[in-house]
């Protein structure tokens, strides 16, 4: 069990000397600490990608590829499937779900993952409402910009509510655009 936290002591510390974490005599001076001076008979075990913080790495970019992948899968099989429309807007909805109780979740623990979570989650919804309303409601321009203005409005809701900048300026440039495009069509 020792020779096993000496491994894991030791890959971290490889991985420290080379991302730059601490200088490499630092390094080496703690190499020779945990090996006893036998670091030539452990470097064939020690790899700085056994280390704890680039397993997690690694799992983060695993976990931030398949949402991006799932996401895209989404939303295309959302626009592009013309039957069974409800099917694909709840698997959405489930998922989009997923990734909100995933994106606060991780947001508790300050994670960068938390930001591209939330966003993948508002493309799904508004993916759904466009295709609910397409679908549903064709050629309702009253629903679609009910629609459209309901998401700016969540969008500004939980940018305010989070304190998530990139929400909020979503939000409010969609009411603007919006806005902007009645004004202007009236014309």
């Amino acid at each position: 069990m020792a020779n096993a936290k000496k491994k894991i002591i030791l890959n971290e510390i490889l991985f420290w000397k080379q991302n730059k974490l601490l200088p490499d005599h630092y390094c080496d001076f703690l190499m020779t600490l945990y090996t006893e001076g036998n670091e030539t008979e452990l470097e064939a075990e020690i790899d700085s990608k056994n280390s704890v913080i680039a397993q997690a790495k690694r799992l983060k970019f695993i976990l931030l590829t398949i949402t991006i992948i799932v996401t895209a899968a989404i939303l295309f099989v959302l626009f592009m499937a013309s039957t069974l429309t409800w099917l694909a807007a709840i698997v959405g909805g489930i998922f989009a779900l997923i990734l909100m109780i995933s994106a606060y979740r991780f947001a508790k623990k300050k994670e960068m993952l938390s930001p591209i979570l939330h966003i993948a989650s508002a493309l799904i919804l508004f993916g759904i409402s466009v295709k609910v309303c397409i679908e549903y409601f064709p050629g309702s321009q009253v629903v679609l910009y009910s629609l459209l203005v309901s998401n700016c409005l969540l969008w500004l809701f939980t940018g305010f509510k989070f304190k998530l900048i990139y929400f909020t300026v979503s939000g409010v440039l969609g009411l603007i655009v919006l806005v902007g495009y009645q004004v202007f069509s009236l014309q």
